[in-house]
Protein backbone atom coordinates (compact mmCIF):
# COMPACT_ATOMS: atom_id res chain seq x y z
CA UNK A 1 0.00 0.00 0.00
CA UNK A 2 2.06 3.06 -0.97
CA UNK A 3 -1.30 5.95 -0.68
CA UNK A 4 -1.43 7.83 2.54
CA UNK A 5 -3.78 6.52 4.73
CA UNK A 6 -6.72 8.84 4.24
CA UNK A 7 -7.72 7.60 7.97
CA UNK A 8 -6.19 7.16 11.39
CA UNK A 9 -6.94 4.27 13.63
CA UNK A 10 -7.27 4.80 17.48
CA UNK A 11 -8.20 2.40 20.47
CA UNK A 12 -10.09 4.44 23.14
CA UNK A 13 -10.25 4.25 26.68
CA UNK A 14 -13.02 5.87 28.34
CA UNK A 15 -12.21 6.52 32.07
CA UNK A 16 -12.58 9.05 35.01
CA UNK A 17 -9.68 11.05 36.47
CA UNK A 18 -10.17 13.00 39.57
CA UNK A 19 -14.19 12.47 39.03
CA UNK A 20 -14.09 13.70 35.77
CA UNK A 21 -14.61 11.99 32.50
CA UNK A 22 -11.44 11.54 30.51
CA UNK A 23 -10.20 9.23 27.70
CA UNK A 24 -6.67 7.46 26.41
CA UNK A 25 -6.05 7.62 22.91
CA UNK A 26 -3.55 5.26 21.28
CA UNK A 27 -2.65 5.00 17.33
CA UNK A 28 -3.22 1.27 16.62
CA UNK A 29 -3.18 1.63 12.71
CA UNK A 30 -4.60 3.56 9.39
CA UNK A 31 -7.16 3.17 7.15
CA UNK A 32 -7.18 3.55 3.56
CA UNK A 33 -10.21 4.42 1.39
CA UNK A 34 -10.70 1.77 -2.06
CA UNK A 35 -10.22 3.85 -5.66
CA UNK A 36 -13.73 3.74 -5.84
CA UNK A 37 -14.28 5.30 -2.97
CA UNK A 38 -17.00 2.66 -1.72
CA UNK A 39 -15.05 1.30 0.97
CA UNK A 40 -11.30 1.46 3.10
CA UNK A 41 -8.84 -1.24 3.67
CA UNK A 42 -7.95 -1.42 7.46
CA UNK A 43 -4.16 -1.71 8.75
CA UNK A 44 -3.94 -2.37 12.28
CA UNK A 45 -0.68 -3.06 13.68
CA UNK A 46 -2.85 -3.52 17.58
CA UNK A 47 -6.12 -4.59 19.00
CA UNK A 48 -7.66 -2.65 21.94
CA UNK A 49 -8.90 -4.87 24.73
CA UNK A 50 -11.62 -2.87 24.79
CA UNK A 51 -12.44 -3.63 21.28
CA UNK A 52 -13.59 -0.03 20.82
CA UNK A 53 -11.93 1.18 17.61
CA UNK A 54 -12.36 4.91 16.51
CA UNK A 55 -11.45 6.25 12.37
CA UNK A 56 -10.75 9.50 12.21
CA UNK A 57 -9.63 11.73 8.88
CA UNK A 58 -5.74 11.96 8.85
CA UNK A 59 -5.46 15.41 9.02
CA UNK A 60 -1.84 17.12 9.31
CA UNK A 61 -1.30 18.40 12.69
CA UNK A 62 -1.25 22.55 13.25
CA UNK A 63 2.73 23.65 13.55
CA UNK A 64 3.17 25.28 16.70
CA UNK A 65 5.46 28.47 16.87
Amino acid sequence: MANKPTHIAYAVRNFEKQGEPDSSWSRIGAGFLHKDGKGFDVVLDALPVSGRIVLRVNQPKPKTE
